[in-house]
Formats: structure tokens, C-alpha cells, sequence
């Protein structure tokens, strides 16, 4: 990949519309609980196992930088309730920094973490720029707050965070909370989470009877509130595990892989797709590195 100062690369720069494709490694693992006691969760090694699985060969993009996650704590803090909020609180601070300079160069961050928490930085970045819209493509709807949530991490309770609910130290970030507003919110893919929602909600069954036809119409709905765009949120787990088994909680009856692609070409087709983050596969789950050719292979068709 180029570096974000130049434009040197082999081959077509991936570009969506006139907007050339720009990776930022986001590899926080602040917002899991342990997998067992003494152990951190694997995602932070998501982006170097997707290059090692191809992704720099399958997808020719710009490297726009990597942003290190402080230091991991199993620790649940008491003000907040939640395992490493002040962690996830600065370093949504810094990502949103790092996603603002590619945005600001006109390029198309496509952010690689982690788990879900680091979406409060990119929405963070979106929010100091206006009103914007965000797709929550996940197995779970992340809604739970510390007074529901059984894991006490953030990667739970970010869609909450993000439409102002939960403590202040991560639901108002930099006092502009709600980063996105409820009307404003489309989740799609849930099969886990709170129901009925306060949020618009398609559920795998809703998305295969509309396909393209559903999230578009649902897309234009979001549209029209929000003139300047929405973010596109990628948990792997919104497969199904017979595609997607390396995901720290799986939940059966999701979408297969031409379902996902389909979608996400709707999204980028839309023309209103700000940028993509993708979360929560764990290198520690893919031993054959399976999974990772799999991540490698979605990409490389959509970009």
C-alpha cells in the first residue's frame, strides 16, 4: 500500500467514487472482556492477519497510519462501569484525529480494528463535521449500558454510547454527544441485543425479503435527514458462523458471504457512504487463517 504522504502503488488506486481508498489500522481491544482469565482478546491483531491472509495485494489502497490502543486491562472502572472507559474515551479521541485527516484529504477511510468500541471515533470525527447518519451491520445491536451489560465492555454498550446513553465519559464525548441521533440509526443484521429497539431495525430475514430493494429504501430514508452522509459499522459476526466462525461470540442465522457483498455494494453505491470500519475477528480463533482469507476476499470484491 502507498503511504498517505504519496500516491505511490502498483496497479488502480481503489477508489469509491472519486475517492481513493485509504486504510487506517485501528487495533484496540479495550472494549472485550478477557476469553480467560490472564488473556487478551486476539482482535488487535486483526490488521496484520488480514495482510498476512493478502488483503495488500487483493485491495490497492493508500496506508494511511496505524494507531496503537493503550494498554489493556481486564479491570471494570467503578465510576463508569465499564472495563477500560477511560482508555476507550481517549482513544476514540485520537482515532477520530486520524480518521478527520484522511476526510479532510478526501480520501475513504476503510478502518481496520479491534472490536466495536472504536466506533465512537470515527462518529466522533463525522460529529465535529455535521449531522451524519450511521449502518450498524452487527449480530448484536451493542445497546446494553453498565446497569444491563453482563461483560461490562464497551464493545457491548457502543451504539449506545454513540445515540448519548451510558456515562458521560463516553456518551458525550468532547460535550457533542450524541454523536449520531436515533432517527438517524440503522441497524441491520441483529439476531441479540435489546428488542423492541428505539431504533430503525432489519433483521437478517427483513434484509433477504428486500435484498438491495430494502436497504435502499431505508438508505434514502436516512438520506434525507442527513444530507452530509453516514458511517458504515462491519462486525464480521453479522455472518453467520458457518462463514464467520473466528468471532469472539457467533450467532447463528446470519448472512452468508454474497448476502454481505450485495449489501455493502448498496451501501458504497449509494454515493453517501462517509467510510467503513470492520471488527471483531479474532487471528486467535483462525489457527489456518481461513477466516482472514475469507475478510480478504469480501474486501477485495466490494473495493
Amino acid at each position: 500500500m502507498a503511504a498517505l504522504s504519496g500516491l505511490e502503488h502498483i496497479g488502480v488506486l481503489a477508489r469509491i467514487g472519486d475517492r481513493p481508498l485509504v486504510i487506517l489500522e485501528a487495533p484496540s481491544n479495550l472494549g472485550l472482556q478477557p476469553p480467560a482469565p490472564g488473556r487478551e482478546p486476539g482482535v488487535s491483531r486483526l490488521p496484520e492477519a488480514l495482510a498476512a491472509a493478502g488483503l495488500t495485494v487483493g485491495i490497492q489502497a493508500i496506508w494511511g497510519g496505524r494507531l496503537e490502543a493503550p494498554p489493556y486491562s481486564a479491570r471494570i472502572e467503578p465510576e463508569t462501569g465499564v472495563r477500560n472507559a477511560a482508555s476507550v474515551a481517549a482513544y476514540a479521541v485520537r482515532l477520530a484525529a486520524s480518521v478527520s485527516a484522511v476526510l479532510d484529504r478526501g480520501g475513504f477511510p476503510l478502518v481496520l480494528g479491534g472490536d466495536c468500541s472504536i466506533l465512537l471515533g470515527p462518529l466522533l470525527s463525522l460529529r465535529r463535521r455535521g449531522r451524519y447518519g450511521l449502518v450498524y451491520l452487527d449480530a448484536h445491536d451493542d445497546f446494553s449500558t453498565p446497569e444491563t451489560s453482563a461483560s461490562r465492555g464497551a464493545a457491548g454498550m457502543d451504539l449506545a454510547f454513540a445515540t448519548g446513553r451510558g456515562p458521560a465519559t463516553l456518551a458525550n464525548l468532547e460535550g457533542l454527544g450524541p454523536l449520531v441521533r436515533d432517527e438517524d440509526v440503522l441497524v441491520a443484521g441483529a439476531r441479540e441485543g435489546t428488542f423492541p429497539l428505539p431504533l430503525r431495525s432489519l433483521s437478517v430475514a427483513d434484509l433477504r425479503a428486500g435484498k438491495r430493494g430494502r436497504i435502499e429504501r431505508e438508505l434514502a430514508r436516512t438520506a434525507a435527514a442527513v444530507t452530509e452522509g453516514f458511517w458504515v459499522h462491519l462486525d464480521v459476526d453479522v455472518l453467520d458462523p458457518s462463514v464467520m466462525p473466528a468471532v469472539d461470540s457467533p450467532e447463528p442465522g446470519g448472512l452468508v458471504l454474497d448476502e454481505l457483498s450485495e449489501i455493502l455494494r448498496a451501501l458504497l453505491a449509494s454515493g453517501k457512504a462517509a467510510g467503513l470500519q470492520l471488527t471483531i475477528y479474532d487471528p486467535d480463533r483462525d489457527p489456518d487463517g481461513s477466516s482472514a482469507r475469507v475478510l480478504v476476499d469480501l474486501l477485495a470484491g466490494i473495493f
